[in-house]
């Protein structure tokens, strides 16, 4: 699966949730349960190739810059936590998702981050979307044995990032966080 195929399952998906897309602090999210049904559509290897095409895109945004954007709307964000972070803003749309790589300080544009600015209802963290192929992988092939190997082979041409990308700064540091980014400070800070 390529990364437009990708990215069109999860628009797919989107639309389907209509105005529930981004309601990751929900109960019933429906977003993940909406790609899952949409893997469930394709056949094993199909389901490799979106779990090895989601780790392309999440690698994609591992970067120091939006690390520490996370940090700060989540009020703290480890290891886990940005990967469900990064996970969360892949279900917000190419689109987002790929502005915010650009430039972290455009997530001060995202409804959800400032609802969180706010202490209003809101997440963007999305754990499950991690498990949506194995799970969707277990219920085609009925077993999810061969899965992590079959992964594992998809990825292996892949080279793999050990530290994120980019310039990191002390983001507990209010005056450079200000500097490096003004937007999300204004709503955090």
């Amino acid at each position: 699966m390529d990364e437009r195929a990708w990215w069109d399952l999860i628009e797919d998906a989107r639309a389907a949730a209509g105005g529930h897309a981004d309601d990751r602090d929900s109960p019933d999210d429906p977003l993940i349960g909406l790609v899952t049904d949409r893997l469930l559509a394709l056949d094993g290897p199909g389901i490799v190739a979106f779990d090895a095409a989601l780790t392309r895109v999440l690698d994609a945004a591992y970067r120091w810059p939006l690390w520490n954007a996370a940090y700060l709307i989540e009020g703290g964000c480890g290891d886990d936590g940005f990967m469900d972070f990064r996970a969360g803003l892949a279900l917000l749309g190419r689109e987002v998702f790929t502005r915010a790589v650009d430039d972290p300080d455009s997530l001060a544009d995202v409804p959800t981050v400032v609802r969180m600015a706010k202490e209003d209802k809101g997440w963007i963290g999305a754990e499950g979307l991690l498990y949506a192929a194995v799970n969707a992988y277990e219920r085609v092939i009925g077993g999810r044995e061969s899965f992590d190997t079959a992964v594992e082979t998809a990825l292996r041409s892949m080279r793999s990032l050990e530290h994120p990308l980019g310039e990191s700064w002390d983001v507990e540091d209010d005056a450079e966080t200000r500097r490096r980014l003004p937007r999300l400070a204004e709503l955090f800070l």
